[in-house]
């Protein structure tokens, strides 16, 4: 029998997810941003939950190609435009959108042999510096893209550094209203937490700022996979969210240890009373990150406890001590919830998680091993 960890993809959770997008900003189409394998989850496993989108945003042609021989035939977009002149050909034949943000991607489209023109979305950069035009290059841009015949039509785009906290997006859409303001085409500026934050509230109780943001597409990402863009200012049962990635397994052993005894490499835990340790079949090399501290939230058998010393490399320790003090019995095959979803219905966020380990949800979600087997559940 293989061991039993495992990550179960929520193809409900998903949609629900989609749904609550589309929600905050009612009069915008929606990408569904697929990149990095659909943020850990598969792009296979998670078409079916985000199928109702408008279109699919991503990175690479390989990522393109699997969305395509998926049956889907709307619109695709490369979000970095790309990387060398034979991609064009690929996407002349694959019918993908891409962006353009530099002067070597307008060289490749004026040097493109193509009887189909591509649709663009022209990207300026704002105030995050990463990519795109700056204002003073972008109308210059435009007109360039404008006159090739290989261009038909031409959108608009800028990706926000600050939309999850207190610098908001004031500053960037500013600029970027005001450079594109008379140039036609549509625009697509809304992040996962612009659309949250800054788009028209769906109802009185949701958090965030009522400022309107216009978007003709809006690019919800992270929120899509049931992670707060805002945390900890905000967490999933805020925003409505679910979670749409389990991973679970199971306790292999328990141990009963005395005041000062400690757990694991590095006698990191040393217990100041008797407690009951159970053993759990997940490590980090399964992607759960080894920084993980004693006190890290987990759930056993839908119960919220705490992970104890240091993370190995196919097991860690749990603190069994609440659930036996209790009455309930646990023991070896008890559930274990690392994140997500327990049988019984309990919730833990991968936010949660990621807070102790010190980074992202992000980089959980992407970070799950390959030796993981994952399954998606057929009903929620």
């Amino acid at each position: 029998m293989p061991r039993p960890i495992l990550a179960t993809i929520h193809p409900a959770a998903l949609q629900h997810n989609l749904a609550r997008a589309r929600r905050a900003a009612p009069d915008a189409k929606a990408w569904a941003v697929v990149k990095a394998n659909a943020y850990g989850h598969g792009i296979e496993r998670a078409y079916e939950g985000l199928r109702s989108a408008d279109g699919f945003a991503l990175l690479d042609l390989e990522e393109a190609q699997r969305v395509r021989a998926l049956g889907w035939r709307g619109p695709i977009l490369l979000l970095e435009g790309v990387f060398e002149a034979r991609d064009l050909e690929l996407c002349s034949r694959l019918d993908l959108w891409h962006a353009v943000h530099c002067d070597e991607q307008i060289d490749m489209l004026a040097a493109h042999k193509t009887n189909v023109p591509h649709r663009v979305f022209l990207k300026m950069n704002s105030g995050m510096n990463r990519l795109g035009f700056t204002p003073e290059r972008f109308r210059s841009a435009w007109s360039r893209l404008n006159a090739l015949t290989q261009v038909d039509e031409i959108s608009f785009m800028t990706h926000f550094s600050d939309a999850d906290g207190p610098r908001g997006i004031a500053h960037q859409i500013r600029v970027f209203n005001q450079v594109t303001r008379d140039l036609p085409g549509e625009r697509s500026v809304s992040n996962s937490a612009a659309t949250l934050r800054h788009t028209r509230p769906d109802d009185e109780t949701t958090p965030g700022n009522d400022e309107a943001l216009a978007s003709d597409w809006i690019r919800p990402g992270i929120v899509l996979y049931g992670s707060a863009p805002d945390f900890p200012e905000h967490n999933i049962t805020d925003w409505d969210l679910l979670p749409t990635m389990t991973l679970s397994s199971k306790i292999i052993a328990t141990q009963s240890i005395d005041t000062g005894d400690s757990v694991g490499y590095g006698s990191k835990f040393v217990a100041e009373r008797p407690i009951v340790v159970g053993v759990v079949a997940c490590g980090y090399a399964d992607g759960y990150p080894r920084i993980c501290p004693t006190g890290t939230p987990v759930l056993v058998a839908g119960v919220r406890t705490r992970t104890l010393g240091r993370v190995s490399m196919d097991m860690l320790a749990v603190d069994l001590t609440p659930l036996v003090a209790a009455g309930q019995a646990v023991g070896f095959g008890t559930e274990v919830t690392l994140w997500g979803r327990a049988s019984n219905g309990a919730v833990l966020s991968i936010d949660e998680v990621a807070q102790h380990a010190g980074t992202l949800g992000y980089e959980l979600m992407c970070a799950l091993a390959p030796r993981v087997p994952v399954q998606v559940q057929v009903q929620d």
